[in-house]
């Protein structure tokens, strides 16, 4: 009875449904690229820098505020809207980007890079061809976790106005009759 009346509803609002998911989609991604593009190359700094413990120190502390209180906490440095939603989603993106990259970079083994040097690799080419690789993965299971944040706390957004399908939850909330 529920999955047929639930089958319904999306057949009926199915413009909707597409809409509500492309936003989210937009606002996920846009969210996540930024976050990369931001925290990658500051991971990489942080992990070759004497200042970069302290810098992950923070960022790690800053791990345990909610998705919530995030969003709310944008309200009134940016407004309602997309850009606020955008803007926060970025933030809640960037710890877990930013710590395992540092981590990764931090766990490249030095007999590689010593090694890499001995073979004559300098600066760049130990870190593109060497050191990178090397890390890749654990960044990538930052980027995973991230995208699982972010994906979930889009939806969040539909309370400061980000739109997305948290939209079609607040309104069926909405109009439940309990």
């Amino acid at each position: 009875m529920i999955v047929q009346q639930t089958w319904s509803y999306a057949l009926a609002h199915l413009p909707d449904l597409a809409l509500a998911t492309r936003q989210h989609i937009a606002l996920s991604a846009s969210a996540l690229g930024i976050a990369l593009l931001a925290c990658v190359p500051l991971g990489i700094w942080t992990a070759h820098a004497p200042a970069g413990r302290s810098i992950v120190a923070v960022v790690t502390g800053l791990r345990v505020v909610p998705s919530l209180a995030v969003l709310a906490f944008m309200l009134p440095i940016t407004g309602v809207g997309y850009a606020s939603a955008l803007v926060a989603l970025t933030l809640l993106a960037c710890p877990p980007i930013l710590i395992n990259t540092d981590v990764a970079f931090r766990g490249v083994e030095p007999a590689v890079i010593e090694a890499a040097n001995g073979m004559g690799m300098r600066g760049a080419q130990v870190l593109r061809r060497i050191e990178y690789p090397l890390a890749l993965p654990v960044m990538i299971a930052g980027l995973r976790t991230s995208t699982i944040e972010v994906i979930a706390s889009a939806t969040l957004a539909a309370f400061i106005g980000g739109g997305g399908l948290g939209t079609l939850i607040l309104d069926g909330l909405a109009n439940n009759d309990m």
